[in-house]
């Protein structure tokens, strides 16, 4: 039986990462999985094996693994059972947490510890966690040191009254009509949202995550014990590594949300 424990984020995060939450599930028949596109970009903790994914850049087999905002269905080998967590993160979560921006990792999925030192450590540590509320401590925590110290970047406004009004419309909206309301050129903001994020805003939809949930009715994880398994394939433990912020708001104008 699949479940899926929920987490609260600490608000610091909140700015940063939309939604968190964990998995422990079968063994896919078809020994696939197919993440589809997704508004945000993807931190997952897989701890009983690397995590295997193809499809965005070069395979990819890792524990803990951050993919980009992309457009294509990324493949996910599913034939053993998998347990892990998973943050979906804004694009300004990208700056913040991983210290690049979204674009940079547009179309991409990556080892975590290609972009933060400490990702091994961080993955010993969630293994090491004896319940689900202690793991997702153990990642908030990691992640809130990120921020801690750090002067956010400022996001340009128009580009996140964009990014709000397209994900709020559910991508029904036509990008000149984004433009005109945040006051600039269509071709502007499109330069600007793929500066920003990676796609053009035309491609800004709503789709399931990089690791969808399964078919299957999800039920609410306990706060209880979890299975013990060392990582696999889980290399040396180094030392952590600072990080960097960004944030922005913008006030609404003549386009309605």
């Amino acid at each position: 039986m699949a479940t899926f424990p929920t987490h609260d984020l600490p608000p610091p995060l909140r700015p940063f990462v939309a939604a968190a939450h964990g998995y422990a599930v079968p063994t896919n028949p078809t020994g696939v999985h197919r993440g589809l596109p997704s508004r945000h970009l993807t931190l997952v903790v897989e701890l009983p094996a690397p995590l295997r994914l193809s499809g965005l850049g070069g395979p990819v087999a890792a524990h803990a693994v951050a993919g980009g905002l992309h457009t294509r269905p990324v493949l996910i080998d599913a034939s053993a059972p998998q347990e892990g967590l998973q943050y979906a993160l804004t694009p300004l979560g990208a700056a913040a947490l991983l210290g690049l921006p979204a674009a940079e990792l547009a179309g991409l999925a990556v080892d975590l510890a290609d972009l933060l030192p400490e990702a091994d450590l961080l993955v010993e540590q969630v293994w090491e966690a004896p319940d689900w509320a202690t793991r997702f401590r153990r990642v908030d925590e990691a992640l809130l040191a990120r921020l801690a110290g750090r002067e956010p970047p400022a996001a340009q406004p128009e580009v996140a009254e964009a990014w709000r009004v397209i994900f709020r419309r559910g991508g029904q909206v036509r990008v000149g009509d984004v433009a005109a309301h945040v006051g600039w050129g269509r071709r502007h903001l499109s330069e600007r949202f793929r500066l920003a994020t990676g796609p053009h805003p035309a491609r800004g939809r709503a789709h399931r995550p990089l690791r969808a949930r399964p078919r299957v009715a999800a039920r609410p994880g306990p706060a209880g014990a979890c299975r013990r398994r060392r990582p696999r394939g889980l290399r040396r433990p180094v030392a952590p590594g600072p990080g960097v912020a960004g944030a922005g708001r913008v006030q609404r104008r003549h386009l309605a949300a």
